[in-house]
């Protein structure tokens, strides 16, 4: 991936998640769903505030619903999000 995040920027990869109504039905992606909460931690900026979060690539993250910018490069969603848009760290 050739983009690199400046400053106090993390860039994640949302996580797709199916959905299954009460029913048992599977909504492909292409129906109209709330935003991704929760990603993958591509690229991390060298800023000073989040390299005290003590991030890592590959780290998985929650972030707010309309947090950060979306941006698509070869065909893949990313968000850029600052280092108060991440939520948490899932472990």
């Amino acid at each position: 991936m050739n983009l690199k995040p400046l400053g106090d920027r993390v860039i994640v990869k949302p996580v797709t998640q199916e959905e299954v109504t009460a029913s048992g039905i599977v909504l492909p992606d292409t129906v109209e769903k709330e935003k991704k909460e929760e990603g993958e931690i591509i690229a991390i900026g060298d800023g000073e505030k989040i390299k005290k979060l003590n991030l890592k690539i590959g780290d998985k993250v929650i972030f707010g619903k309309y947090a950060g910018d979306d941006v698509e490069l070869e065909d893949t969603e990313y968000k850029i999000l600052k280092d108060e848009d991440v939520l948490a760290v899932i472990k």
